[in-house]
């Protein structure tokens, strides 16, 4: 469909809209009254299960569970002593008094199975210095943001005032880890506490931006657009499992996304009726002509983006690939039918006091375009620069959980972990690997499995809880933390020996189902990129239309999601911030998911800023035949918009990152610096210096290719054929 007729179509869709305005409101009404009634059944609807069908590592545990109920994907409990000085576990009566308490927790977890140096007096539990020992606790699955919290607390209750030697025995594990760092806070992340502090901080940012009550109507959109998306994704729970990380795309994109809409067509609404003398359904028409049509295309690119992710590997990210495409699809329904009438009707009452005008551009942002054109090689190289470092840091990004002394700074789960450390055992233990042998005697695959590089010690114990339906497992602990890259080339070598020996046999553990997940999805990720840059060029070719354009869009768009990955480098991998700023030590991996929400989230919303800019830029070209007038005006015009829908949503990821728990920290702050890095250095220096230097180019569009397209050749082009004829 060309810009024409999308042109013409909104033109006719305004008019029928504002000839049935009571027919329209009243339709939202009910779809709204629905849609808040189905919030709730939406939410515990949605699936808590991360699987990684076909892959070794997920098969391995779901077999593992069947077979013996405890283990798998379960991250274990770690019950750590370190003995007074002068003791080791040689010394009399040590042994005893660890057993006594390992059956403590035996009596508070009952359905757990349980390791140690009491149980198979082997040396891996034990310190060089014999001084410290650990046992390994492997509980049963469990679901959600909290699994194994509650196995973590049960034990260390349980070992409350027990002692060993004198010593005390603490707890601790990644879940006991992650409790900690969270200040024991229960019930994960809060969608509702999200979307009221990024509801609260929009309000505030509308306000100044408006200056006038029009600062609710954005709020509004955003109200209704949320429930609504959440009332469209409950029947989809019915017929397959939506994952319960869709909550969390539906409160902050559609919060993003609805304000970012209904801003866009405001502010030009209010631009129309101060520019002319014409009535309000004039202006409001105008303005859906204008503004409208460029929220169908960004609307249709962001849904493009989302669903793409259909095409990894993955169950519950093709979940969030389908609920995601709503998102943007109903607030862009809701920004060209609820939105004119609301204009139409209460907008001029709304309106007031009106403090600043819309019909002359922005001084500050015009005067700040006029000086990017004038220096725009210099602002070229100086934000490309910035850019192309944060890109090349990206490439340094390691993806897996992060490491263990990073998820808690203070408490006495830190306290134990710190015990391992320090007495050089590490954090191997916390992410053992688990082998499941089928055939075969398990003694031998330990001694084959001992004598493996970053292999701490591989245990076959002959209790019957490790033996069952004619399968044994055996733990392997490795010396470093299973889920760091080490950890990773660890468990690939232990794979590697598996296989040599010829048993059947595989390896399962949450660290290896961890490595799969990565795989699965890093994999086919190049594929993605591609599948969603093609789709999304395509669209832009015919909104544009132009070539340069859209490439430029689409590859900045793809460099400003490098370069948030690149903050995330810097600031948690490497730790050049997150000590500073929060106490919390370089994390050496940033895990799995986040990199895939940050690019989801941050390529939609990067492509409304870059939709909104370049359409203006377009609408002053074919009016001026100038780049120069073009970028002055649709940067003048739309700079303002573009910051503040970009600080609406710093803000409220800003507030985010204060929540505790340090992944929740890292998905927050990339989201918030990569919005706020896209708004100001991409979009206000980068894309004008780009479109000022290419010059003419960026507007012609070849006949071949709109015919195509079926769309409009470029005036330059048209101009050409013409004399060519």
């Amino acid at each position: 469909m060309s810009p024409a007729c999308i042109d013409a179509e909104m033109t006719a869709l305004t008019r029928w809209v504002l000839a049935h305005k009571k027919t329209v409101v009243f339709a939202w009404l009910v779809v709204a009254i629905a849609a808040f009634a189905a919030v709730q059944p939406t939410v515990d609807a949605l699936s808590e299960e991360f699987s990684v069908p076909g892959r070794e590592g997920f098969e391995t545990n779901q077999e593992v569970l069947i077979t013996y109920g405890t283990g798998g994907a379960a991250t274990p409990v770690v019950p750590v002593v370190s003995l007074p000085d002068g003791t080791t576990v040689d010394s009399p009566g040590i042994l005893e008094e660890l057993g006594a308490a390992l059956e403590k927790v035996d009596d508070a977890l009952p359905a757990a199975r349980i390791v140690s140096y009491a149980s198979t007096g082997d040396p891996v539990f034990v310190s060089e210095d014999r001084a410290t020992t650990y046992a390994i606790i492997f509980i049963p699955e469990s679901l959600g943001f909290e699994a194994g919290r509650a196995e973590a607390e049960a034990a260390q209750a349980a070992l409350e005032g027990v002692t060993v030697g004198g010593a005390p025995v603490q707890v601790t594990g990644l879940e006991a880890l992650r409790g900690e760092g969270e200040g024991g806070e229960e019930g994960g992340p809060s969608v509702l506490l999200e979307v009221l502090v990024g509801g609260a901080g929009a309000l505030i940012i509308l306000a100044f931006v408006f200056a006038s009550f029009m600062a609710l109507i954005p709020l509004l959109m955003a109200v209704i657009a949320i429930p609504t998306t959440f009332l469209l994704i409950w029947p989809l729970t019915a017929i397959t499992d939506v994952s319960i990380v869709v909550q969390f795309l539906v409160a902050l994109i559609g919060l993003g996304v609805s304000i970012d809409y209904a801003l866009l067509v405001v502010m030009r609404w209010r631009e129309e009726r101060q520019s002319a003398d014409i009535d309000n359904d004039t202006a409001v028409q105008r303005a859906m002509e204008h503004a409208g049509s460029a929220v169908v295309f960004s609307g249709t690119t962001v849904a493009i983006g989302l669903l793409a992710l259909v095409i990894l590997p993955l169950p519950f990210l093709r979940s969030i690939g389908i609920a995601g495409m709503l998102i943007p699809l109903v607030s862009t329904i809701l920004a060209i039918t609820l939105l004119p009438v609301l204009l139409a009707t209460i907008g001029p009452r709304m309106d007031w006091p009106r403090i600043r005008r819309e019909d002359r551009a922005s001084r500050v942002w015009t005067a700040w375009a006029r000086l990017v054109v004038r220096h725009k090689w210099i602002a070229f190289i100086l934000s490309g620069a910035v850019l192309v470092a944060l890109v090349v840091t990206a490439f340094q990004i390691q993806v897996g959980s992060p490491r263990a002394e990073s998820l808690a700074q203070s408490g006495t789960a830190r306290e134990a972990f710190d015990w391992l450390s320090d007495s050089g055992i590490g954090a191997g233990p916390l992410s053992p690997f688990e082998v499941l042998v089928r055939d075969g005697e398990p003694e031998a695959v330990a001694i084959s499995l001992n004598d493996v590089e970053g292999v701490r010690g591989a245990v076959a114990s002959t209790d019957s809880e490790w033996q069952q339906g004619g399968t044994a497992l055996v733990t392997v602990v490795p010396i470093e933390d299973g889920n760091s890259g080490e950890g990773r080339a660890t468990l690939d070598r232990v794979r590697a020996e598996i296989e040599g020996e010829g048993s059947d046999a595989s390896v399962g553990g949450q660290a290896a189902q961890s490595s799969d997940f990565v795989d699965a999805v890093y994999g086919n990720f190049p594929l993605m990129i591609a599948l969603i840059a093609g789709l999304s060029f395509v669209l832009l070719v015919r909104a544009f239309r132009s070539i340069v354009l859209p490439l430029k869009a689409v590859l900045l768009n793809i460099l400003s999601v490098a370069a948030a990955w690149g903050l995330m480098v810097l600031i948690w991998q490497k730790g050049y911030g997150s000590d500073l700023i929060w106490g919390i030590e370089a994390t050496g991996s940033i895990t799995e998911w986040v990199p895939l929400m940050v690019f989801a989230f941050l390529f939609g919303l990067s492509m409304d800023y870059q939709v909104f800019i370049i359409a203006r830029m377009r609408e002053g070209y074919d009016r001026s035949n100038s780049t120069s007038t073009a970028i002055v005006e649709g940067i003048g015009r739309t700079g303002r918009l573009v910051t503040s829908a970009a600080l609406i949503l710093f803000l409220a990821f800003i507030a985010l990152s204060a929540s505790p728990g340090t992944e929740i920290k890292i998905f927050a702050t990339a989201l918030a610096l990569g919005i706020l890095l896209d708004a100001t250095i991409i979009r206000a220096v980068l894309v004008p210096a780009a479109v000022a230097i290419l010059g003419r180019s960026n507007w012609v569009l070849p006949a071949s290719i709109a015919r195509i397209l079926r769309v409009a050749p470029s005036r330059d082009e048209s101009r050409h054929t013409a004399k060519e004829a």
